[in-house]
């Protein structure tokens, strides 16, 4: 049985680095065409494909939310605190994330817990920290020399594969058929790069990263037997 308690959860909003192909420089618009070519081939105007699609790699995007949750116990039940890293200097956040994190997993069996974390957060974390010259939490440091099953990783998504490659179950599409409701907003992953860029409206994407973790909450709830929380349970601290 997983015990919430242990976790630190979390989801991380990602951005293209520039607002406009146009401001990068020359040689990083050569790699972005080689990138984009290799992703669709079929669409020739990169400079949509950048607008829309190089927040998802590290290399041209960056970090402008991470979002934490931890349960607390309290005899039989669980609340959830929620906690939003974010800002327009990603240095800043990571730097904030790290000291959390080596605050959170200096006691033992802490792990990490999110949706597709494995694949996208952790590594997106890892290589911007490089790219940033930041030293990686104590945790993830040495994610390399570790055998699959030593990381710190409690990932929704592996959870639910079963031993499956074939498929990706989006956490939205999870929610639903385990009879969670998703909390309502009025944005989704599509929109973060449009709301940070032309809209300029952090407080929004914050708020919709919020609601992917209390939403990991709830998935992480049912997945381990348990009751789903109340409203107020969850509780979002500055």
């Amino acid at each position: 049985m997983i015990k919430p308690e242990n976790l630190l959860l979390i989801d991380i909003e990602t951005v293209p680095m520039l607002n406009d192909y146009d401001q990068l420089s020359h040689k990083m618009q050569q790699l972005w065409d080689k990138k984009s070519s290799l992703i669709e081939p079929q669409q020739t105007d990169t400079k949509a494909t950048f607008a829309e699609r190089a927040g998802i790699y590290a290399e041209f995007g960056k970090i402008i939310c991470i979002g934490l949750g931890y349960f607390v116990k309290s005899k039989s039940t669980y609340t959830l605190k929620i906690k939003s890293l974010a800002g327009h200097d990603e240095k800043i956040i990571l730097n904030e994330f790290r000291s959390v994190c080596n605050k959170f997993f200096k006691a033992p069996d802490k792990q990490f817990c999110g949706h597709n974390i494995r694949e996208f957060d952790i590594p997106y974390i890892c290589r911007r920290s490089y790219i940033n010259q930041l030293a990686l939490p104590d945790v993830i440091a040495d994610l390399q020399n570790k055998k699959p099953w030593e990381n710190p990783l409690m990932d929704t998504l592996q959870f639910w594969k079963f031993g499956e490659y074939k498929n990706f179950t989006s956490i939205d599409l999870l929610s639903t058929v385990l009879e969670i409701e998703s909390p309502k907003g009025d944005i989704d992953g599509s929109d973060v790069a449009r709301v940070y860029w032309k809209e300029q409206h952090l407080d929004r994407i914050v708020q919709y990263c919020n609601r992917d973790i209390v939403t990991v909450g709830q998935v992480l709830m049912r997945l381990n037997g348990m009751n789903l929380l109340n409203e107020d349970e969850i509780t979002m601290i500055d």
